[in-house]
């Protein structure tokens, strides 16, 4: 099965492309990864990623593209895979079909996690970091520590990222809307959009999709 998965950030996206993966044995690509993976690597498109992010500017959609390519292309997403982040826009979503023709295969669906923007906001703006190694998250709502700014595990210093402030999402939320949204009409037009409402478990969240995906299969 050949799935990309959609939706605003703060969408629970990578949790449930990590779920839906496992629960259909198929590779879980996202672009975080492709670009971790290339760059440590070392590949001559990691090369050329770095040589832009390290001047501060936006990676061309090509040396994105030529990654996703190469991942798909490995033995173990031969039968199918979950695209994370990728395509982002209508540009790559019309590369990744005119590859899909080339390989002669086909997306069998595609998942939009649909997620009201004020809760976006929400969720995000209100989440809180440990500043320690052990990666640790909380939530001044969802999941509020103990004592207020202080880590349950560990006692460290909670922090909110940056770019997780109230004004920092809305303006992620206006580039979604912008660059990625358009996508979601294009694959809309070919029959493919299933729209997941994201609200609610993580699990229950994840069987409303795969009954989507058997729906649509």
């Amino acid at each position: 099965m050949r799935i990309v998965l959609v939706g605003p950030p703060g969408a629970g996206k990578g949790t449930q492309a990590h779920l839906l993966a496992k629960t259909l044995s198929i590779p879980h690509i996202s672009t975080g990864d492709l670009f971790r993976a290339n760059i440590g690597q070392g590949t001559p498109l990691g090369l050329e990623a770095k040589s832009y992010m390290d001047a501060g500017r936006l990676v061309p959609d090509e040396v994105t593209i030529g990654m996703a390519k190469d991942r798909m292309l490995q033995p173990d997403a031969a039968k199918g895979f979950l695209l994370d982040g990728f395509p982002r826009n209508l540009g790559q979503a019309k590369a990744l079909d005119e590859f899909l023709v080339e390989q002669g295969i086909k997306l069998d669906g595609v998942l939009d996690l649909e997620v009201p923007e004020d809760e976006v906001v929400k969720r995000i703006a209100g989440r809180r970091l440990c500043r320690n190694d052990g990666g640790h998250v909380f939530h001044v709502d969802y999941n509020p520590p103990k004592t207020e700014g202080v880590c349950d595990e560990c006692g460290g210093e909670l922090y909110q990222r940056s770019d997780d402030t109230e004004e920092k999402v809305r303006t992620r939320l206006e580039v979604y809307h912008t660059e990625t949204e358009p996508i979601i009409d294009y694959y809309r037009q070919q029959g493919l959009i299933e729209t997941i409402p994201a609200l609610g478990k993580v699990d229950e969240v994840t069987q409303r999709a795969i009954e989507a995906l058997k729906q649509s299969s």
